[in-house]
């Protein structure tokens, strides 16, 4: 049975992620609420990622996997992005995400190999009107986890998920209706919007010893638009 980290993960991907892990793991989940967890065989660690420093004392001593869940969408205008708006989502989605790391650093290590999973977006690789922001955030994952699995490696695996828009809370204002759900599902190669399990069975896969021989990669999960042009 592994000790699996989760920074975030109790509503939406992180919790789709916990529900996939919690009978085969040991699942521990650092986040500002438990009510959705409150049932579930897992342990939680009361944590926010954006002011918290993370109280390893709870920790065991060996974890084999960390997924760090926590994000932002902020898609407005660069004009009216005001320098703030840019560190804050570089704050929530890279900078919290490093201090998370480096404080479990010694427990990953101390596993014969652990798997580290980060969440990016399809943004950081396509140019897309309104996304200057979040695209910086979530383009300083990419590199940050290239070059850390090729530091750590063999002893630490590192892999990015990169969705597109996937049906979470976080996303609730561009779904909030039929019209929106159906524009956004055919602005995909694959027709539909992508949803929390989508995102939880990579992260599994990912965590797992199926993926022993993968580190480095970015994943793209976004139902085909990152490479498929099938709309033109």
């Amino acid at each position: 049975m592994k000790n699996i980290l989760l920074i975030g993960g109790s509503y939406g991907i992180g919790l789709a992620i916990a529900k996939e892990l919690q009978y085969e793991n040991k699942v521990l989940i650092a986040s500002r609420t438990n009510e959705a967890i409150s049932d579930m065989n897992v342990t939680h660690i009361p944590f926010d990622a954006t002011t918290d420093t993370l109280d390893t004392s709870k920790l065991p001593e060996v974890i084999h996997g960390l997924v760090y869940c926590p994000g932002s969408i902020n898609l407005r205008p660069f004009r009216g992005l005001k320098p703030d708006a840019f560190e804050s989502d570089l704050q929530i989605n890279f900078i919290s995400l490093v201090k998370v790391i480096q404080s479990v650093l010694p427990n990953l290590t101390a596993a014969e190999q652990s798997s580290i999973v980060l969440f990016s977006s399809v943004a950081a690789s396509m140019g897309m009107p309104f996304h200057t922001s979040v695209a910086a955030a979530k383009g300083a994952i990419e590199g940050f986890a290239k070059a850390l699995a090729a530091e750590y490696a063999p002893k630490i695996r590192v892999n990015v998920i990169a969705p597109s828009l996937t049906d979470t809370p976080l996303a609730e204002k561009f779904l909030s209706n039929e019209e929106k759900r159906e524009k956004s599902a055919q602005r995909h190669p694959l027709k539909r919007v992508g949803t929390s399990e989508d995102m939880a069975q990579m992260a599994g896969f990912l965590l797992g010893d199926k993926s022993s021989w993968i580190s480095g990669q970015i994943f793209h999960v976004d139902g085909g638009m990152s490479t498929l042009l099938v709309n033109a």
